[in-house]
């Protein structure tokens, strides 16, 4: 089950899913374009598989993103996935055997590190990344909504 902070009225006009929605990018690198088209100029290329990005709006075959920064424009939906990630924020993020401060550390993540999104409950996310496995504070991580339950 996932639950998500959005009222129901807050969903995009094209996939009738949540917005903003949490998706990470499928391709290495991806064109972002200033607008919903290939005759858009392209302002930037992210270069980063399995980067999270939010998505904030919809037109047809292409979304508009933004990653952590807010830094963003227009991507073809093809270069998406819905295979959720998250940022890791803080330099040498403890990952906890249990959503719990005092259970046992399984690893340290550098800042900047990418790991897969698990479970989350109102405070901790599981994340899995480079054959590590552990719960971190949701707040210290970027690529899930501050109210977001995922199980």
């Amino acid at each position: 089950m996932v639950t998500s902070p959005a009222s129901a009225g807050d969903v995009g006009p094209v996939t009738k899913l949540p917005m903003p929605r949490y998706v990470s990018l499928k391709a290495a690198e991806s064109n972002v374009r200033r607008g919903p088209s290939l005759t858009h100029r392209i302002d930037w290329v992210f270069k980063r598989r399995d980067m999270p990005l939010r998505i904030t709006a919809e037109h047809g075959h292409w979304r508009r993103v933004e990653d952590r920064d807010g830094m963003g424009g227009w991507v073809h939906y093809s270069l998406l996935s819905g295979v959720r990630t998250v940022l890791v924020e803080q330099d040498m993020l403890s990952l906890h055997a249990r959503p719990d401060p005092k259970a046992p550390v399984t690893a340290a993540l550098e800042l900047g590190v990418v790991a897969r999104l698990g479970d989350c409950d109102v405070e901790w996310c599981e994340l899995r990344t480079g054959g590590y496995r552990g719960w971190a504070p949701k707040a210290r991580i970027w690529g899930v909504a501050p109210g977001e339950i995922r199980d």
